[in-house]
């Protein structure tokens, strides 16, 4: 039991000047956050309970798929940053240390997570493997916004699947994908999976899951059946077989026909044939 009388909770009555975002303005209100610098926040008390609330959710789901919660350093040697072909990347933070080593604050775990894999697993007999954390992560933002939706500091959940061949592949992002679906469901949030860019990391495939926010930056084309980021959404033309011309054209009534789809049935005609 918490007292409020010696509760750190402190709210505004009024939203700071240059918050845009209406999560923003909110959690600071309500006491949740507190800025330290661009792109740097502190989790107040109240905001913190929350934040390990969805912890908790995420562990759970990790746990019941069979992915065992691990915890790897934020400061690393840069070489396997190297060697990865990603220690130039320009939001990466570098430093070197006082005998002069090259380190970095990592944005993501792959580089770390493979090379303890590389080092300690010997034979495909311990493989499927799957590891995850939930961690600080550090990214040198060129333009922090929105409070704490684009920050340099952040935690972040990842997961890693190491598999002897490339259906077990698919088994694991297939189970890392269910359990995605039901922490989101258990937030209590609406989204969707969508087909996405894969990035800096590169591979095969990727997916996204999207919750609609109007302080966000990326837009989605949403299809029955399909979903993408427009950045990767694609688009097939198909022929459409017109009906014979119209000697002059004429009104038709369609009542209670509010969808294409609905007045070209209607009118036995291909939907493609609507502008």
């Amino acid at each position: 039991m918490t007292r409020l009388s010696n509760y750190l909770l402190p709210t505004l009555k009024d939203a700071p000047a240059d918050a845009e975002a209406v999560s923003h303005k909110l959690m600071v209100r309500a006491g949740l956050v507190r800025q330290l610098g661009a792109g740097i926040w502190t989790w107040m008390p109240a905001g913190y309970r929350s934040v390990k609330k969805v912890e908790r959710i995420i562990r759970e789901e990790m746990d019941a798929i069979g992915s065992h919660e691990m915890l790897m350093p934020v400061l690393q040697p840069a070489d396997p940053w190297k060697q990865t072909g990603r220690y130039e990347i320009e939001e990466l933070f570098r430093l070197r240390d006082r005998k002069e080593s090259e380190l970095v604050l990592a944005m993501t775990h792959e580089e770390a997570v493979t090379t303890h894999v590389a080092r300690d697993i010997r034979s495909y007999r311990d493989l499927p493997l799957m590891l995850y954390h939930l961690q600080t992560k550090e990214r040198d933002e060129p333009r922090p916004r929105a409070g704490i939706l684009r920050t340099r500091e952040f935690t972040m959940k990842d997961a890693y699947s190491f598999d002897r061949d490339e259906e077990g592949l698919d088994h694991s992002y297939g189970l890392q994908a269910g359990a995605y679906e039901r922490i989101l469901e258990r937030c209590g949030l609406r989204w969707y999976a969508v087909e996405a860019d894969v990035g800096m990391m590169g591979g095969s495939g990727a997916h996204e899951f999207m919750a609609p926010c109007p302080a966000g930056e990326n837009e989605v084309a949403l299809a029955p059946g399909y979903a993408a980021n427009i950045e990767v959404a694609s688009a097939v033309a198909r022929p459409v077989e017109l009906p014979p011309p119209l000697d002059a054209p004429r009104e038709v009534p369609t009542p209670g026909l509010t969808t294409v789809d609905a007045v070209a049935g209607a009118l036995g005609v291909p939907t493609g044939v609507f502008i």
